[in-house]
């Protein structure tokens, strides 16, 4: 049981490093190009890499912080709920700009042939900034009840890691024991499953289904005598299947994420809070590269400038 744990520290390190690197290379290649000179997709794409590169910063903090406590003094409650409502804010920020790229693709994607070069509204980038701000206002409006939530480690015994708990300092604040388990914590549970999990699954499906017909109907169209396509639509055609790609790794991720935490494994599963970082994580991680290399973004030139 010992070295499993290892190997899962080790992954878990490995996952880290991945997400680091591959974050803050996608934000330094959109942001060479000038801020003035970002457009849409990409002001979305740099909301989004921001958003994983602050979670993967506060998980570090939260492991370095629970790390000391096991070792010095407990975890106050405060900091606490300030480093757990930090990685709040990052999942769900991150969750909802991939809604709005897959929402944005498909609107660009939507009639491209009848509307031809004529803009959709959120190709404006002031519309780009307004959508941006709703989904970090959104974010942190839904990460708020973390500082309601009660604890378990305050209920009772604040130094038992029997249910993920070090210090006082839950690594998974829906989790609570049978005999003390605040109404609060899971009506937030189920608010957040449905609002932040459920409603962007959806979305991001849906969107997916339509993205995916748009591309067959135009794969249909294409002859092998005049099926040469021009540079523009081969890079646009190549940009939308990253998003699909990664739509696909947001699907998985957050389907298992829900399938444990509707199933009540997470009570029974002793190292649940390393597989929920590895689920949430995968994306945080992987996304980037996907994104990054499906829109030219990592290419040679571009590693060559750093």
């Amino acid at each position: 049981m010992a070295g499993f744990a290892v190997d899962l520290l080790g992954l878990r390190v490995f996952i880290v490093c991945v997400g680091l690197v591959g974050n803050v290379f996608l934000i330094l290649a959109i942001i060479q190009t000038k801020l003035t000179r970002v457009k849409s997709f990409e002001l979305f794409l740099l909301g989004l890499a921001a958003a994983n590169l602050e979670e993967i910063i506060i998980v570090i903090a939260i492991d370095v912080v629970v790390l000391q406590a096991s070792s010095d003094a407990a975890v106050d409650t405060w900091s606490c709920r300030s480093l757990k409502f930090l990685t709040k804010f990052g999942e769900i920020a991150s969750i909802l700009f991939t809604v709005l790229i897959s929402v944005f693709r498909q609107q660009k994607l939507r009639d491209a042939e009848k509307r031809a070069n004529q803009p959709i509204c959120l190709d404006a980038i002031r519309s780009a900034w307004m959508a941006s701000g709703v989904c970090v206002l959104l974010a942190a409006l839904l990460s708020l009840p973390i500082f309601f939530i009660v604890p378990e480690g305050a209920a009772g015994n604040a130094t038992s890691n029997a249910t993920g708990n070090v210090s006082g300092c839950p690594l998974d604040f829906f989790q609570c024991s049978e005999d003390h388990c605040p109404a609060v914590n899971g009506v937030y549970k189920y608010l957040f499953l449905l609002l932040c999990n459920v409603l962007p699954l959806a979305v991001v499906t849906v969107t997916g289904c339509l993205i995916l017909a748009v591309l067959l109907g135009q794969r249909a169209k294409v002859t092998p005598a005049s099926g040469v396509r021009r540079s523009g639509g081969s890079s646009l055609h190549r940009s939308t299947v990253a998003v699909l790609a990664a739509m696909g790794l947001f699907q998985v991720d957050w389907t298992l994420y829900l399938i444990l935490e509707l199933t009540g494994i997470p009570t029974d599963f002793p190292f649940w809070a390393e597989a929920e970082f590895l689920i949430s994580f995968s994306y945080t991680s992987i996304s980037p590269y996907v994104y990054g290399m499906g829109n030219n973004l990592f290419s040679l030139r571009n590693f060559r400038k750093k």
